[in-house]
């Protein structure tokens, strides 16, 4: 029987001090934040571990504690031209916390002097403020107010505060991270000393990542424990490809040398252009694909490429609706979107669709939206492919067609206004909570939706999608 993956069966490797904690323990950060200190360190330029937090109750903590804290990052693709085909063992994080099971081991990251960098990824809905947490709570509920809970103790140790790097997909990060730590400092009575502590003692960096995280290989696990010699329950696939964008001060590339270690890694004093192009031509078609692909049976991004008329649909959202609304050298989005399309067809990944869908109503709202209600203000008419996946995304909410994944919130507001599908269109589109706005207001929108609506229920997604991209033959 092949043995587990662990530090006995692997002997020899190196460990190194805590000083990084880390919030989320998913393939993603796993992949892309714990593969570049591995990367440093084994170029001797950081010399250092993640300490990683679970962000909720339920979390990975038992399984890396099966295996000293050891995976693999298995890289395949294409880079320059070249194909790429990597194993490696990371050894970047020291242990994962629990705070729902040992609330003072987490505190106690305060106490240690060589912490300097936080990092997070708790999903676009993780920084968020709830009214409802308090400082005695153990732990609070939300990222936020755990952050806040952590610095508070190390502000009244009287030590020296972090340079935190959220990593979540959301505009304007790290200042929407400090708003609401700031929040809960005001509603906890914490001071104005902690406060002023807090900006002086902290630099809260805005960040954006660039990395295709497939996650764990599960219709290879045989061949490749075969081919690695071990069982490793936490393998986690990845491209080549890597982009980390950090808007923070000049010494932050000292004293975290990514790009030194030749990592793609750009620190930066206004990262606008970069979010702009990464998260509307990347990730808007992973979250417009979703529900259609779904709803016709596809699995994968690369079945989605595969498929004449769905790659139509993304070739198509590309250069007719979404470059067309960015304020951005056409031909640098031309020739991103192409790079794009090319690591969408990767076939060494598997990535599917399912995990890509965790939390899309958020995922809309930052990706597609914007470019929908610009389309329609400048053009006075609704973008025809946004607004099918916009529909199509409402559809998959029902409960009986995709497999929901979004938080209790959101799939509660969805069940009620399915309770009434006939006014399900205008109710939906009238939650604020949702979208941050009225967007029954949008000229035009609720009719379409209900139109489509009633199209994808009685036909399909490829139907629906064949009236909307004709072949160029």
């Amino acid at each position: 029987m092949t043995q587990r993956l662990s530090r006995t069966t692997q002997p020899g490797l190196p460990q190194y001090p805590e000083r990084m904690i880390q919030f989320g323990e998913g393939n993603f950060m796993r992949a892309f934040v714990d593969w570049q200190l591995q990367q440093m360190n084994k170029q001797g330029l950081f010399n250092g571990s993640a300490a990683v937090v679970v962000p909720i109750g339920q979390g990975l903590g038992g399984l890396m504690a099966e295996q000293d804290n050891l995976y693999t990052v298995l890289l395949n693709g294409i880079m320059q031209e070249q194909p790429v085909n990597s194993r490696e063992i990371i050894t970047s994080v020291s242990r994962v916390i629990n705070p729902y099971s040992d609330y003072e081991a987490y505190l106690a990251l305060a106490e240690n002097d060589e912490l300097e960098f936080i990092t997070s990824n708790t999903t676009e809905a993780g920084i968020a403020y709830q009214p409802g947490d308090r400082l005695k709570d153990a732990p609070p509920s939300s990222f936020p107010a755990k952050l806040t809970a952590l610095l508070y103790r190390r502000f009244e140790l009287g030590k020296k505060g972090f340079v935190i790097i959220p990593c979540e997909l959301i505009d304007r990060n790290g200042e929407k991270l400090r708003e609401i730590v700031r929040q809960y400092a005001a509603d906890w009575n914490l001071g104005e000393a902690f406060l002023q502590w807090l900006d002086a003692e902290n630099t809260f960096c805005c960040s954006l990542v660039d990395r295709i995280v497939p996650g764990y290989p599960r219709d290879k696990a045989a061949e490749l424990e075969a081919e690695l010699g071990y069982l490793d329950k936490l393998m986690v696939t990845a491209e080549p490809f890597l982009f980390w964008v950090i808007e923070g001060p000049a010494w932050l590339s000292e004293r975290l040398p990514l790009a030194k270690a030749g990592l793609n890694v750009v620190v930066t004093d206004d990262m606008t252009l970069y979010r702009e192009r990464k998260v509307h031509l990347l990730n808007g078609p992973h979250t417009a694909m979703v529900p259609l692909a779904m709803m016709a049976g596809l699995e994968t991004v690369e079945d989605v490429m595969n498929d004449e008329t769905f790659y139509r649909f993304v070739r198509g959202l590309l250069d007719e609706e979404l470059i067309p609304m960015l304020d951005l050298p056409q031909e640098e989005l031309l020739s991103y979107a192409d790079a794009v399309l090319e690591r969408f067809k990767n076939p060494f990944i598997r990535h599917e669709l399912a995990s890509i869908s965790l939390n899309s109503i958020s995922k809309f709202k930052t990706r597609l939206l914007p470019v929908l209600l610009r389309y329609q203000q400048e053009r006075g008419q609704l973008p025809p492919l946004i607004t099918l996946a916009l529909a199509a995304l409402l559809l998959s909410y029902r409960g009986d067609r995709v497999k929901r994944q979004d938080s209790a919130e959101v799939l509660e507001v969805f069940d009620q206004a399915w309770g009434n599908p006939p006014t399900f269109a205008a109710s939906i589109l009238r939650e604020v909570s949702l979208w941050g706005q009225d967007l029954s207001q949008v000229p035009g929108l609720t009719e379409a939706i209900d139109a489509q609506l009633h199209q994808l229920q009685s036909s399909d997604s490829r139907a629906a999608l064949q009236q909307l991209v004709r072949s160029e033959a």
